[in-house]
Order: structure tokens, then sequence, then C-alpha cells
């Protein structure tokens, strides 16, 4: 198993044909080598940005194994995959979580159940739920708190210390973007850190059956720079798929000590970041398409830009994307 590092990982988009539909396999494997080289130190397939709802069971498998030969035939075999693998039911969550392993996953990615909502969306549930499922799973599992696509249910500190007590529970993602509430998880248990800027003296976990390190993931690029200095270790964020090399010069500039620097520059991935994170998943295709060639458009029903908004993307992107070609690849 390949050890989670501090650093940037993407949930990665999914590619298709722009008139069947049909998985872009070229395209798929493609941006997993150009994210590597770029400097990512993880790729996150089939998570809410990949369209895994989008998708068949078996579509989900050959999307994380075609990603994974293209980074081991590339040389990336440092780059671990980690995969979303979640359903509603224990049963269903641990069946993919084992697909994914078999297609190449080292870790899977698990929000909470929702579909129930009012039965489920309590603290003794979710618990019940998360160890359930670590108890069965092949690979380690990490908590995605995103409460957008989980009928709002937001897991708090207590409840996610808690969890990630069980030892097949390595990190959470936090898209709640809470940093408080990542302050305090990534303290108690002990998370993994960059290289700081300055001399932090190491604190006793409460993870009494920690197997692996704790990862504790921002979870949308416009934080970043909070992500380190709230304590967090990584980035799990989709305005890598179009930015990564900015993503990744904030982490080089944070571990040189250079916070001025890292400062100024996350105030231009944040207006970056939001005008992806408007355009959302049609937008962030159509930024790769503008910007490297590729890309295409997503799967019905989500639609497609027309030309006015595309030309207003562009537009909207022209500052971020000159930092970005002005950055060399990290890898």
């Amino acid at each position: 198993m390949t050890a989670l590092r501090p650093g940037v990982y993407c949930p990665t988009v999914t590619f298709f044909h722009p008139d069947t539909e049909d998985l872009d396999i070229p395209s798929i494997r493609k941006h997993a080598v150009r994210l590597a080289k770029a400097g990512l130190v993880g790729l996150v397939t089939m998570g809410s940005n990949g369209e895994a709802v989008h998708l068949t069971r078996e579509e989900r498998k050959t999307v994380t194994r075609e990603s994974r030969a293209a980074l081991d035939e590339a040389g990336y075999r440092n780059v671990p995959i980690i995969a979303g693998a979640s359903e509603n039911s224990i049963r269903g969550t641990v069946e993919l979580a084992k697909e994914s392993a078999e297609a190449g996953a080292e870790y899977v990615l698990i929000v909470p159940p929702s579909y129930y909502r009012y039965a489920v969306g309590n603290d003794q549930s979710i618990y019940e739920f998360f160890t359930g499922v670590a108890d069965q799973s092949p690979v380690p599992v990490i908590l995605y708190n995103y409460p957008g696509a989980v009928a709002g249910i937001d897991m708090d500190s207590d409840l996610i210390i808690r969890i990630s007590q069980h030892p097949n529970i390595v990190g959470t993602k936090f898209t709640c973007a809470n940093t408080g509430k990542l302050t305090r998880v990534a303290r108690a248990l002990n998370a993994i850190t960059p290289q700081a800027p300055f001399p932090v003296k190491p604190l006793s976990s409460t993870k009494t059956t920690a197997k692996h390190p704790y990862v504790a993931f921002g979870g949308i690029a416009d934080f970043t720079l909070q992500t380190l200095i709230s304590g967090g270790s990584a980035i799990i964020v989709g305005g890598a798929n179009v930015i990564p090399r900015t993503c990744v010069q904030i982490f080089n500039l944070w571990s040189s000590g250079k916070i001025a620097e890292a400062f100024e520059l996350q105030k231009v991935l944040s207006d970056g970041d939001w005008v992806l994170t408007k355009a959302a998943i049609p937008g962030t295709k159509q930024a790769i398409q503008l910007f490297f060639g590729y890309g295409g458009y997503p799967r019905r029903p989500l639609r497609r830009l027309d030309e006015a908004s595309v030309k207003e993307l562009e537009g909207k992107l022209q500052e971020i994307m000159a930092v970005e070609s002005s950055l060399p690849d990290f890898a």
C-alpha cells in the first residue's frame, strides 16, 4: 500500500466522447498523468467531480483501473488512487469498496448515508455505518464530510474523532470548509503535516488504535493555505483538475516559510477557484478543453455551456491561468 502524503490530491473529472457519451479512455489516462507530472501526490476517482452517479458500476471500475494503469506506465506508482465508494447501505458500500480495490484503488472515500435522512442522520447511526464499513473494507477508509451532498448531514469534530478510533479509518475530507473543525480533528488525531515553516512540537494522539498516519484534507482550493495554518495535512480539490501547479506551489511556499507569498498566491487561487466552483463540472471540463486541448462535456442531464458562457469563462480565468502557465511541473 502506498502511504498517503501531505500535498495536493485531485478528484478527477471523467471524460466522455462528445457524441456517444461513452467513456473517453485516452483522455482519462492522459489527465491522470498530467496531474501527476504537475506534482500531485494522489488522485481520487469516482467522487462527485467524477460524475460517479452517472456511471454504471462497471464503468466506475474502468475509470479507476485505467487511471491506475496510466500512472504505473508513466512511472508514478507512488501516486495512490482513492476511489469514491459510497452507497446508502453498509453492505452496498462494502461491495463498492471491494470493487474499487480490485480496480486498483488503495483507499476509499465515503460520505454518510442520507437517503433516509431522519432515520440515519444521527451520531450513533453514522458511527455504526462507518465502523461497519471499515470492519469489512479491504482498503482503508477516508471519511467525507460534505453536507451539501448528503441532505445537510454535517459530522462534528467529536463524532469524527470518535469514528476515527477505528484502525481502518485513516482520514477525513472537510468539504464543509469548517477550519475550526479541521483544527480540532487534526490536533486530536495527530494528523500528518507538510514541513512547517517553524518548529512544531508533535502532539500525542488520542487515536489509540492507529495503524496508519491520519490525514486531514481540506476540501476546497480556496482554503488551501488556511488548511495548512489549521494543522491540516493535504487538500482534495476539484480546482486541481485545471490549476494543479498553483495548488502545489502554495504547499511549496508554506514549506519554505514564505508565508506572505503563499498568502498572495492564495488570493489569486481563491478568485480563480470560485470561477470554477460556480461553473461546476461543465465549466471545469470546458476550462480543461480551453487551456489543455481535451475535456469535452458532462453526461446529460448536466448541461453544456453555450458559446457566450464559454467566452465569459475564458475571460474570468485569465489571471489564474497566467499564474498556472508560469509555474513548472513539480514531479
